[in-house]
């Protein structure tokens, strides 16, 4: 015998109904028969829990009695949109334009909202010392409906244990939706229900990974984990594969000629997406005039054609340790628009007229026709500015741009542009991707080089667009901003330096970032230089992208985009046309839409960092797995309250050494001054100390390593 079980109402889920009654309701009374009506309850059982839950609210302060049965909102709480945030402890907020303070979301308040989920909510009446709480109401958008995780098959259920922390709950799969996965295995589960009365949802597999630990496992997990796709549609590829590589006479016609101009890329040695090549030619007045030729994706990516709908979700290319998943098709990111030597290609570029100074005197952006004459690696470059490589046929060319790039960068640092000493992790991967070797690169001239004009032509753009005007009105467009460091940041900053005899003038904006600068150049080469570095980089705000013009703190720019990339990050396309769109003299463009274009690409953007993180955090540990019971020297780079942070000399693998593991006296951990001490002996460890550990233990899965101390 078979038949539909007849559904029960729960006072949490009535609890929750009726909250979202009053909240469509706000000015209104009701009764339980009027509440009962709304919600469509007929049943008379149903209706004494509908009486039971109005008393409860009105005991919780949700509801007044206005009088007797009738209920109204209690007007000290109220109701917001925001974007559900779990953070990685589980904890879950709701953020939101409407209020300024995050609210908190108990768990049993979430009413099935997930990480990134936009939701209704009620706001709790604030209650003295206590921070501001609420509720979730209604989902009005899911972020995300797949998720990664292991496998849990028992006889007659199954349960995938998603791997985020960031989704606390399991995902039930009936036996018929497994696809002959295995126990254990690691697969994308797509949750196709969840009924209100249970606490977990419904779901069935879309696509078994593989076995956890494997690296294309792991590798995929991360890429999907963080909403991006390990392949493209066919009908992108389709579209991709249809566009022309020969440039046809009638375009040529357009544009300006930049064919005969001395003109070369420099990109990283295994680079193949070319989309920034430098061009110098000698003027009869003493000048130099510079080309900065960026590759033409707004010519070929047509606004609104699935390439561009692709392109937009995507956002960016993310750059794991041993991939890049690509914002375009190979076809258009590695062939088409990539400045590859000896080839004809369209270009958007920013012409200067610029003196031995280094002063820029005149602007000229548009459209042009280029031909690299070489394809310099950054080592290959190095060679030619050392002198190393004297027979090479563009040296002169090389040597006048590292000059007037170093004038540059030196003319950026003393009006205000903070420079970090930065290093960037590598790995020597085998045949199989497994790391054989880690190792770390620092910033060189020609890495200045190129960062130096690639940061002279995103200003000017941003400086040429914000002088235009449609009438009296601004024209609407991409900005790069970055804020000034929050002021508790900058106090704890100051603070904790002062126990060390130094201090910074934070006064002004431009004193600080003057005063930090110095601060840096100080401390170069002394113990407390990996510290500073890290604190001060800590400190400050995070870059987004805005419609609204605002000023880059970091640089020190008043107006600053990004033009230079558009293969690897679409605002910078999004620059392209609308530089261009304006440049012909294009009505203003409206606002709403570019700033939704920007929120989307600065979100995009957050979820690459996290995925080349993970990525780097995995490959660590998988190349410590070969060393464990080994010996290191470190640096703690971090204090948690559940151990310190340590950083390995040489090649920068981070691992945590546990308060529990550390067994020569019981450790209390001091936030403020980045330590933690021991209780009996006063011993301190501190953020920067030297310090010998052994590995401990790894887990591939969890990304995990543990050291102990020596």
């Amino acid at each position: 015998m078979s038949g539909k079980k007849k559904k029960k109402t729960g006072k949490i889920d009535l609890k929750t109904a009726i909250l979202k009654t009053f909240s469509q309701n706000v000015k209104k009374t009701l009764n339980y028969k009027q509440v009962s009506k709304k919600l469509n309850i007929k049943d008379r059982p149903a209706h004494k829990l509908v009486q039971q839950v109005l008393e409860n609210l009105k005991e919780h302060e949700h509801l007044i009695e206005v009088q007797s049965g009738k209920y109204r909102l209690k007007t000290t709480g109220s109701y917001i949109e925001g974007v559900l945030t779990a953070s990685r402890t589980g904890a879950c907020f709701v953020i939101s334009d409407e209020i300024n303070e995050q609210i908190l979301i108990a768990s049993k308040n979430l009413n099935t909202a997930l990480n990134g989920d936009k939701v209704k909510a009620y706001v709790f009446a604030k209650k003295k010392s206590k921070i501001v709480e609420g509720e979730v109401l209604e989902i009005l958008e899911r972020a995300k409906m797949d998720y990664v995780g292991r496998l849990d098959i028992g006889s007659t259920f199954c349960f995938l244990i998603p791997d985020s922390r960031k989704m606390p709950f399991d995902i039930y799969i009936p036996l018929d939706d497994l696809k002959n996965a295995k126990n254990g295995q690691k697969a994308i589960a797509r949750i196709t229900r969840w009924d209100e009365n249970r606490r977990n949802p419904y779901g069935k597999i879309i696509e078994i990974l593989g076995n956890p630990g494997d690296n294309e496992t792991e590798i995929n997990s991360i890429i999907i984990e963080y909403g991006f796709d390990t392949k493209f549609p066919n009908k992108v590829e389709n579209q991709a594969e249809q566009i022309p590589i020969e440039i046809p006479d009638g375009e040529i016609k357009k544009r300006k000629e930049y064919r005969k101009v001395t003109t070369f890329t420099i990109d990283p040695l295994d680079a193949k997406d070319f989309d920034d090549a430098l061009s110098v030619k000698h003027l009869d007045n003493g000048n130099y005039e510079i080309g900065v030729h960026i590759a033409d994706v707004a010519h070929y990516v047509i606004e609104g054609s699935i390439l561009d709908k692709e392109a937009y979700k995507r956002g960016t290319s993310v750059y794991l340790v041993d991939r890049v998943v690509p914002m375009l098709p190979e076809k258009l990111s590695n062939v088409v628009c990539s400045l590859r030597p000896h080839e004809d290609k369209l270009c958007f570029s920013a012409i200067f007229e610029i003196n031995k100074q280094a002063e820029v005197l005149n602007s000229w952006f548009g459209k042009t026709l280029i031909h690299s004459d070489n394809r310099f690696t950054y080592e290959q470059a190095q060679d030619v500015i050392d002198n190393k490589d004297k027979n090479n046929p563009f040296t002169k060319e090389i040597q006048v741009l590292n000059d007037l790039a170093k004038k540059l960068r030196d003319k950026r640092i003393r009006e205000g542009s903070i420079v970090f000493d930065s290093e960037e992790v590598k790995f020597k991967l085998d045949e199989k991707k497994k790391p054989i070797g880690v190792y770390t690169n620092k910033m060189q001239d020609s890495n200045h080089l190129v960062e130096d004009f690639m940061l002279l032509a995103n200003r000017k753009v941003a400086e040429f667009i914000y002088k235009l005007k449609s009438g009296s009105r601004k024209h609407n467009f991409v900005y790069r901003a970055h804020d000034p460091p929050p002021k508790d940041n900058l106090r704890s900053f100051s603070r904790f330096i002062k126990n060390f005899g130094y201090k910074i003038n934070t006064s002004t904006h431009k004193t600080t970032a003057q005063s930090i600068n110095k601060l840096l150049i100080d401390v170069n080469g002394k113990k407390e230089d990996h510290l500073f570095q890290t604190l001060a980089i800590k400190s400050m705000a995070k870059a987004i992208y805005t419609s609204e013009s605002a000023s880059h703190y970091g640089l020190g720019f008043d107006h600053y985009t990004h033009f230079t990339s558009p293969i690897r990050r679409y605002p910078d396309v999004m620059v392209h046309r609308l530089l261009y769109h304006y440049l012909n003299e294009g009505k203003r463009v409206d606002q709403n839409k570019i700033e939704q274009e920007c929120q989307h690409s600065s979100e995009q953007e957050r979820n690459a960092v996290r995925a080349e993180r993970d990525s780097i955090k995995f490959k660590q540990a998988e190349y410590l797995q070969d060393h464990i019971g080994e010996t290191f020297d470190g640096i703690i780079s971090g204090i948690s309250t559940w151990g310190i942070f340590v950083e390995l000399s040489g090649n920068k693998c981070e691992g945590l050494v546990r308060l529990k593991d550390i067994d020569d006296d019981f450790y209390e951990v001091d936030e403020e001054n980045y330590c933690i001490i021991g209780l009996r002996n006063r011993k301190k460890y501190q953020l920067g100390d030297p310090v010998k550990v052994r590995v401990k233990n790894i887990d591939l899965i969890k990304k995990y390593i543990d050291f102990e101390l020596i």
